[in-house]
């Protein structure tokens, strides 16, 4: 029943992209080195830990910004994080970035041409902007574009919304300058790898990588210095899984491998947590009988427990974080030189010639 206004939605993303594409509404490029890490379906694909690794790849060596929409934030206009906001100002992934990098820009801004301009008036001005969830913001022209597709979800099979994910139809995909598949199995094979490069099937101009899931020892929340070794001690505890995430099961497919149980409490994408909800989770908890039980979460859904008022209850109930980073195995050294090799180059040279 849903297949009509899919037909409608997409007919009305591909006649928007046709119009910036030859070029009736000029796309705005920004002077500034600009990557943009985006996906075409809705949710879940895994940028924010992307995000997180182009951070560490260049924090050190340029200055360096975050522009996002701030989803689900309270708040309008152009915010510059600082080490007193909350997810309520500035959504959880800005909010997660600013925490985990105390010393970065991290900013929002619904219009990105709006955040860059802005940006680019600061003092030292960034020398590189990330741009968060940007691809289908075609006002703005970013230098690069890195789309993220889940490999247990690749955009080729899925369909326009609202009958799949599908933000835009799966030719917008020729947009992007490097194709990372993410939540890609460890346990993948060669041949695993090559049937997907051929359902890919990237243009000359494109790079395709395949990134894994790496995920760090699990640490409680009221001190983060208090660390479960998941080799030798996670196999002691029963874990009790809250989650707010898209999709949560590659998290609990790893946690079922090393724990003697796991049980998983879903709650939506981005879920504003409330002191009701605190109370069922630990109802939830005290079900389990025994000891050597611990409830773990993410470091997203971390940031919304940080509201004043649920932090005041959370920070002493039981919970533990698991950290995940994202790594591309083999390729990585080859990633990481696309990303340096534009950043290095002088911006007026780039757009003339590529």
């Amino acid at each position: 029943m849903f297949w009509p206004l899919a037909l409608i939605y997409g007919f009305l993303t591909f006649l928007r992209n046709r119009i910036y594409d030859l070029g009736f509404i000029k796309s705005y490029s920004p002077k500034t080195h600009t990557i943009c890490v985006g996906n075409l379906s809705v949710g879940g694909s895994g940028k924010t830990p992307h995000i997180e690794y182009l951070i560490k790849l260049l924090k050190q060596d340029f200055v360096l910004a975050t522009l996002s929409r701030g989803y689900k934030r309270k708040t309008s206009g152009f915010i510059i994080a600082d080490q007193t906001s909350t997810c309520s100002d500035i959504g959880d992934e800005p909010l997660l970035y600013k925490t985990k990098y105390p010393d970065l820009t991290v900013c929002v801004e619904v219009n990105r041409i709006k955040g860059v301009k802005k940006l680019s008036e600061l003092e030292p001005s960034p020398q590189v902007i990330l741009l968060d969830d940007a691809f289908q913001h075609r006002p703005i022209k970013c230098g690069l574009n890195i789309v993220v597709s889940e490999y247990d979800n690749l955009y080729f099979n899925d369909f326009l919304m609202p009958v799949g994910r599908l933000r835009e139809s799966k030719s917008g995909i020729h947009r992007a300058d490097i194709i990372v598949i993410s939540k890609t199995p460890e346990k993948s094979t060669a041949v695993d790898i090559r049937n997907v490069l051929k359902d890919v099937k990237p243009r000359p101009h494109q790079y395709v990588f395949f990134s894994y899931l790496k995920y760090g020892e699990i640490y409680s929340i009221s001190n983060p210095t208090e660390k479960i070794n998941t080799l030798k001690d996670l196999f002691r505890y029963r874990l009790i899984v809250f989650t707010g995430i898209a999709n949560a099961v590659p998290m609990i497919t790893y946690l079922r491998e090393y724990s003697a149980s796991v049980s998983h409490l879903p709650f939506p994408d981005h879920h504003d947590f409330t002191v009701a909800d605190i109370a069922n989770i630990q109802k939830y908890y005290e079900t389990f009988e025994g000891g050597n039980k611990i409830m773990v979460t993410t470091e997203k859904d971390l940031m919304r427990l940080k509201q004043p008022e649920i932090w005041a209850i959370a920070e002493r109930m039981n919970i533990f974080v698991l950290p995940v980073e994202v790594t591309f195995k083999d390729k990585a050294e080859e990633f990481n030189e696309i990303i340096l090799k534009y950043v290095r180059t002088n911006r007026i040279y780039h757009q003339k010639y590529t």
